[in-house]
C-alpha cells in the first residue's frame, strides 16, 4: 500500500549507512553514536523508543478515560490496542522511527568527517554575497539594531534551541496519531529526504557560518544559551579535527540550513494535513523566528537559509508523491490516493 515511500526511507537509510561507512574506513575513523553516551547503545535505545511512542500514546488516554474507575483500565487499553494500533500502525511506527534514526545517526557522523574530507571553505564567498544582497550590510548587524541585543537575543535562542527537541517529538507525533496512515508516512519519508539532501550540501558548498568565521560580528551579543551551544560546538570541532577528541563528532557546517529546512518542512506538513488554524500559525511563526535566528547569532548567511527553504520544498513534493498524495492547484492543495483499513480515500 505504502511500497514507495517505505522503499525510499530504506534506500535513503542504507544508503546513508554505506556512506558513512565507506568514509571512515577511508578515513581510518570510527563511526560514533552521538546520543550513545546518554542513552545507551542502538539495541537498547530503538526498543526504548518504540516502547516509548507506545506508552506515549496509551498511558495519557488510559488515565483521561479511566480517571477514578480503574477497573476500567484494562478494557480501556484493550480497546485502544484493537482500534488504534494495527499491524498497519505498527509498521509504520516502526519503519517510520528506525529508518529516521538510522538517516540522522550517519548524518551526524558523515557531518563529522567534513574537515577531514574537504579542507576548502567558501564562508568568505557567501559573505560577500550577504552583503551585496543587502547593499553593503551585513544581516546580523542589521538585525541587532533593529531588535536590539537584549530581551530579542534570549527570546531567539530559545526558539532556536526549540528544534533540538522538536525534531523526535514532530516525528513520533505523526506516525503515532495521523489519523491517514499516508500523512505519518509522507511526514517521516520527508524528514530523512531533507536530512539526506542537507548532508550532501555540505559537501557541496562547505562552509563554517558567520558566527564561527567573523566572530567579531557577534561579541556584543549576551551570553544566551544559543551562544553557550556555539562556543561548545566550536571547542569540539577544534578538539574533533586535531584528534585530542575521539569519542565525539563535531557538528558546525553552515550551508544549507537544516532549521529553516526542517521547520519549514513542520510547518507544510502541518497546512496540508491539519485543520487547526492556531497551529498553523504557531509553526509558521515558528520557522519565521527560527529563520531569523540563524542569521542574528550568526549560524548561518541567507544563501544557506535559501538553500534549506528548497530542501524542505523538494522533501515535502517527493516525499508527498511517495506517500500517495495527489497535488493540486499548481502543488497549493492535496490529498491522499491510497487508503488503510479505517480510514478511506478522502474525497473532495
Amino acid at each position: 500500500m505504502f511500497r514507495r515511500a517505505w522503499v525510499l526511507m530504506v534506500v535513503l537509510a542504507v544508503g546513508m549507512a554505506a556512506w558513512a561507512v565507506i568514509e571512515a574506513l577511508v578515513l581510518d575513523k570510527r563511526l560514533i553514536d552521538p546520543e550513545g553516551s546518554f542513552l545507551g547503545p542502538s539495541y537498547i535505545r530503538l526498543p526504548l523508543l518504540l516502547l516509548g511512542a507506545l506508552l506515549l500514546d496509551l498511558l495519557p488516554l488510559t488515565v483521561y478515560n479511566s480517571w477514578k474507575r480503574p477497573r476500567e483500565i484494562p478494557s480501556v487499553v484493550r480497546n485502544r490496542l484493537r482500534t488504534h494500533w494495527t499491524k498497519e500502525r505498527w509498521t509504520l511506527v516502526a519503519l517510520g522511527i528506525i529508518s529516521f534514526y538510522v538517516v540522522y545517526v550517519t548524518y551526524r557522523n558523515i557531518k563529522s568527517f567534513l574537515p577531514f574530507v574537504i579542507s576548502t571553505k567558501y564562508d568568505r564567498e557567501l559573505h560577500l554575497l550577504d552583503h551585496a544582497l543587502l547593499f553593503g550590510h551585513d544581516p546580523a548587524t542589521l538585525l541587532h539594531s533593529v531588535l536590539g541585543t537584549g530581551i530579542a537575543a534570549y527570546v531567539l535562542s530559545f526558539v532556536y534551541l526549540w528544534f533540538l527537541p522538536m525534531v523526535p517529538l514532530v516525528v513520533t507525533a505523526w506516525v503515532v496519531w495521523a489519523r491517514n496512515l499516508s500523512y505519518g508516512y509522507w511526514f517521516v519519508t520527508s524528514q530523512c529526504i531533507a536530512w539526506t539532501l542537507g548532508t550532501i550540501s555540505y559537501y557541496a558548498l562547505p562552509t563554517l557560518g558567520p558566527g564561527f568565521r567573523y566572530v567579531a560580528l557577534y561579541v556584543d551579543l549576551p551570553d544566551t544559551p544559543s551562544k553557550q551551544l556555539m562556543d561548545s560546538l566550536d571547542n569540539t570541532r577544534d578538539y574533533v579535527v586535531t584528534g585530542s577528541l575521539s569519542n565525539a563528532v563535531q557538528s558546525v557546517a553552515g550551508f544549507a540550513s537544516l532549521h529553516c529546512g526542517i521547520t519549514m518542512l513542520v510547518a507544510l506538513m502541518v497546512q496540508y494535513t491539519m485543520r487547526h488554524k492556531w497551529l498553523k500559525i504557531a509553526v509558521w511563526v515558528n520557522f519565521g523566528i527560527t529563520a531569523i535566528a540563524t542569521l542574528y547569532f550568526g549560524w548561518h548567511y541567507i544563501a544557506d537559509d535559501v538553500a534549506g527553504v528548497l530542501i524542505a520544498l523538494v522533501s515535502f513534493y517527493v516525499g508527498g508523491l511517495a506517500s500517495g498524495q495527489k497535488f493540486e492547484r499548481g502543488g497549493l492543495r492535496s490529498h491522499p490516493t491510497t487508503t488503510t483499513s479505517a480510514v478511506p480515500v478522502l474525497k473532495d
